[in-house]
């Protein structure tokens, strides 16, 4: 995938790093990691530049972010409940109090949790379906959206850039802050579920 990410971006340049940053928050596994950091590397030796790099990247993830907050604002409650009472959700042993808890903590801290979450690779794309579900307001969740994601894509592209020809290195390290992140972000949650 990487190898197909680079020539990509090698060939439509901006509007390549846009529609994959669009691209990766629709779709997960799309390492954007691996699209920021060689976008930066570029700067280094092409006539891109790394305001452009940065905002092409923001748009996208913007663009990837709304698109998923309105799949949430589709879920309803009721297909929440039909979910739960699913065999899937009998299997994780989910209730509707659940559903009322979870409402109820994204109401009261789905502001933080939408910027934190931008910082954590998976869930920052994913953290949009329960926003829109959540039915949070819009604008707050573009303000905060944008404010998280400009700031992971500008550490992202600078490190590419900053790295120059071993930019690959980055992702090395991008790799053991995810995992951290991740593991931080579960027990997070695991506290608040049993507080």
């Amino acid at each position: 995938m990487q190898e197909k990410i680079i020539e990509l971006i090698n060939q439509f340049g901006y509007f390549a790093i846009g529609f994959l940053m669009a691209l990766e928050n629709i779709f997960p596994p799309i390492p954007s990691e691996v699209i920021l950091t060689f976008s930066g590397f570029m700067t280094t030796y092409t006539d891109m530049n790394v305001v452009m790099v940065i905002f092409s990247a923001t748009i996208g993830t913007m663009i990837g972010t709304t698109i998923l907050y309105f799949v949430g604002r589709l879920i309803s409650t009721e297909h929440l409940m039909m979910f739960v009472n699913s065999r899937a959700g009998r299997l994780l042993r989910l209730n509707a109090s659940d559903i009322n808890s979870a409402y109820i903590w994204f109401a009261k801290r789905g502001k933080i949790t939408v910027f934190i979450c931008r910082f954590v690779p998976i869930v920052r794309s994913l953290i949009s379906i329960p926003a829109g579900t959540a039915k949070m307001n819009f604008g707050v969740f573009l303000m905060l959206t944008l404010l998280g994601t400009a700031i992971w894509n500008t550490v992202l592209v600078v490190l590419g850039s900053f790295a120059g020809e071993s930019w690959e290195r980055i992702l090395i390290y991008i790799e053991r802050y995810s995992t951290i992140a991740l593991i931080i972000l579960l027990l997070v949650i695991l506290l608040a579920l049993f507080k």
